[in-house]
Protein backbone atom coordinates (compact mmCIF):
# COMPACT_ATOMS: atom_id res chain seq x y z
CA UNK A 1 0.00 0.00 0.00
CA UNK A 2 1.07 3.31 -0.99
CA UNK A 3 1.66 5.21 2.01
CA UNK A 4 3.07 8.67 1.02
CA UNK A 5 2.25 9.55 -2.58
CA UNK A 6 4.80 12.48 -2.47
CA UNK A 7 7.92 10.09 -2.33
CA UNK A 8 6.06 6.91 -3.57
CA UNK A 9 6.85 5.60 -0.31
CA UNK A 10 4.97 1.79 0.56
CA UNK A 11 4.15 0.92 3.75
CA UNK A 12 6.50 -2.21 3.55
CA UNK A 13 9.26 0.08 3.25
CA UNK A 14 8.61 1.78 6.07
CA UNK A 15 8.28 -0.92 8.20
CA UNK A 16 11.48 -2.50 7.19
CA UNK A 17 12.76 0.92 8.06
CA UNK A 18 11.82 0.65 11.21
CA UNK A 19 12.45 -2.89 12.31
CA UNK A 20 15.87 -1.48 11.13
CA UNK A 21 15.93 1.09 13.14
CA UNK A 22 14.80 -1.01 16.33
CA UNK A 23 17.45 -3.55 16.06
CA UNK A 24 19.85 -0.75 16.68
CA UNK A 25 18.24 0.25 19.45
CA UNK A 26 14.84 -1.14 20.45
CA UNK A 27 13.77 1.66 22.89
CA UNK A 28 14.71 4.37 20.69
CA UNK A 29 11.56 6.85 19.91
CA UNK A 30 10.77 6.52 16.23
CA UNK A 31 8.97 9.81 14.44
CA UNK A 32 8.11 10.15 10.89
CA UNK A 33 11.30 12.71 10.40
CA UNK A 34 14.00 9.87 11.59
CA UNK A 35 12.34 7.59 9.39
CA UNK A 36 12.25 9.71 6.23
CA UNK A 37 15.82 10.55 7.41
CA UNK A 38 16.86 6.66 6.99
CA UNK A 39 15.59 6.22 3.62
CA UNK A 40 17.44 9.69 2.58
CA UNK A 41 13.05 11.67 1.59
CA UNK A 42 12.18 14.52 2.85
CA UNK A 43 8.36 14.89 3.55
CA UNK A 44 7.03 17.28 1.02
CA UNK A 45 3.02 18.06 2.01
CA UNK A 46 3.45 16.12 5.17
CA UNK A 47 -0.23 14.95 4.83
CA UNK A 48 1.54 11.39 5.11
CA UNK A 49 2.51 11.89 8.68
CA UNK A 50 -0.19 10.79 10.59
CA UNK A 51 -0.29 7.22 8.83
CA UNK A 52 3.50 6.88 8.95
CA UNK A 53 2.95 7.89 13.04
CA UNK A 54 0.31 4.30 13.30
CA UNK A 55 2.30 2.63 11.31
CA UNK A 56 4.97 3.37 13.56
CA UNK A 57 3.08 2.60 16.94
CA UNK A 58 1.65 -0.52 15.11
CA UNK A 59 5.27 -1.63 14.34
CA UNK A 60 6.88 -0.86 17.22
CA UNK A 61 3.91 -2.77 19.41
CA UNK A 62 4.35 -6.11 17.20
CA UNK A 63 8.42 -5.32 17.44
CA UNK A 64 8.37 -5.83 20.80
CA UNK A 65 5.86 -8.53 21.49
CA UNK A 66 8.36 -10.56 19.28
CA UNK A 67 10.50 -10.29 21.61
CA UNK A 68 11.95 -10.83 25.58
CA UNK A 69 10.82 -7.84 27.45
CA UNK A 70 9.75 -7.24 30.36
CA UNK A 71 5.77 -5.74 30.86
CA UNK A 72 7.03 -2.95 32.69
CA UNK A 73 9.57 -1.40 30.06
CA UNK A 74 6.54 -1.95 27.34
CA UNK A 75 4.09 -0.86 29.24
CA UNK A 76 6.07 2.65 29.73
CA UNK A 77 7.54 2.61 26.53
CA UNK A 78 3.95 2.79 25.07
CA UNK A 79 2.65 5.37 27.50
CA UNK A 80 5.70 7.79 26.31
CA UNK A 81 4.92 6.77 22.74
CA UNK A 82 1.06 7.49 23.09
CA UNK A 83 1.88 10.71 24.63
CA UNK A 84 4.41 12.02 22.33
CA UNK A 85 1.36 11.17 19.34
CA UNK A 86 -1.45 12.88 21.26
CA UNK A 87 0.99 15.85 21.41
CA UNK A 88 1.50 16.29 17.97
CA UNK A 89 -1.86 15.90 17.52
CA UNK A 90 -3.30 18.53 19.13
CA UNK A 91 0.03 21.05 17.94
CA UNK A 92 -1.66 19.60 14.32
CA UNK A 93 -5.39 20.95 15.69
CA UNK A 94 -4.25 23.97 16.86
CA UNK A 95 -2.30 24.92 13.85
CA UNK A 96 -5.60 24.21 11.84
CA UNK A 97 -7.45 26.33 14.69
CA UNK A 98 -4.91 29.42 13.89
CA UNK A 99 -4.91 28.93 10.10
CA UNK A 100 -8.79 29.08 10.01
CA UNK A 101 -8.53 32.52 12.37
CA UNK A 102 -6.58 34.20 9.83
CA UNK A 103 -8.77 33.38 6.97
Amino acid sequence: MLVCSCNFISEKEIVDVINELLDQDCWQLIVPAKVYHAMEKRGRCFGCFPNVVDIIVRTTEQYHAGRPSTDAEIFDFMIRLKQFHEDNRRADIERRQKGNRAA
